[in-house]
């Protein structure tokens, strides 16, 4: 049933993920919606950050053919939410994978061939300004490095480009501190915390959690990586890139300094994607049907044990 409404892409699909991401998001962050007015907007704005993240993923399927016409990608980010709504919880979480999708658009546009410096530039800048909010999220400008792999092999100005983009965000750092902390650097710019204790996930909840994840995470990007073959010589750069932004989530999931649900924010939007790719190959209506009721009852199941 809800695989055949997701199976087209339609208007009221992205309604039904924005109103069943905002019941989550309402339930999550009660407490501070109603708190002194400073929370509740700082609340709201974390809404608004979550809702656009779906209708920007949206936009991007659509505009680069990483899918079929078909919403499946939003149906799993919307069920993701589900299962670790932690996520919209954290500000700088939400900002720093905002600025990350970013700048992922700008590296899957690449196969256009149009404006190839300017995205590179813009790509890096994002992933620089997403690290002022979550450091790890430095690893992500690894992906800067395969886009100049697939698409600039042959002209060295390109791979220049983005180091002017990472520069551009540092001098803009540099001058905010100046204008308005009288230093060129604060210590909170760059906190490199790292841990890799996981007894925050010694819970059945959370082992409930992490297995239907990881399971679907390994089971279809190995399938995803098989249908790569079969893509458009033009668009396989696009997903390769998706597919290296999913495994690079992970690896920032890992050395995360907090383990509450949230480090895996990241993986969303990659995972989403990729999961829609094997939804929709998927003949057997049944088998499709059991895919999404085991994201959908995961949460509720945790809850129960």
């Amino acid at each position: 049933m809800i695989t055949s409404i997701f199976s087209k892409s339609k208007p009221i699909n992205f309604i039904i993920v924005a109103v069943y991401v905002s019941i989550l998001f309402v339930v999550t962050n009660y407490a501070m919606l109603f708190s002194d007015l400073n929370t509740a907007l700082a609340t709201i704005f974390k809404w608004g950050i979550t809702l656009f993240l779906v209708f920007l993923l949206d936009f991007i399927v659509a505009k680069n053919n990483l899918t079929q016409s078909n919403s499946y990608a939003i149906l799993t980010l919307g069920l993701l939410f589900g299962m670790f709504p932690e996520a919209m919880s954290h500000l700088d979480l939400l900002l720093a994978n905002l600025f990350v999708i970013f700048a992922l658009r700008r590296l899957i546009s690449l196969h256009s061939k149009l404006n190839i410096k300017k995205k590179l530039f813009d790509a890096a800048f994002w992933i620089a300004l997403a690290t002022l909010f979550y450091f790890w999220a430095i690893l992500f400008f690894a992906l800067v490095i395969v886009a100049l792999i697939y698409h600039s092999q042959n002209d060295f100005k390109n791979v220049i480009v983005p180091f002017a983009g990472v520069i551009t965000v540092i001098i803009l750092l540099l001058t905010y501190n100046i204008l308005l902390h009288d230093v060129y650097l604060r210590p909170s710019n760059f906190k490199r915390y790292a841990s890799l204790d996981f007894t925050a996930y010694n819970s059945k909840e959370n082992i409930l959690k992490l297995t239907v994840l990881f399971t679907s995470f390994v089971w279809t990007i190995i399938y995803y990586f098989r249908i790569i073959q079969d893509k458009n010589k033009k668009l396989k750069p696009s997903y390769f890139i998706m597919a290296w932004a999913s495994i690079i989530a992970i690896l920032v999931a890992i050395i995360a300094p907090i383990k509450n649900g949230s480090e895996f924010l990241f993986l969303f939007v990659p995972f989403s994607i990729i999961m829609a790719n094997y939804i929709e190959t998927i003949s057997e209506r049944w088998f499709k049907q059991v895919f999404i009721a085991l994201l959908l009852i995961t949460p509720i199941i945790g809850l129960l044990l």
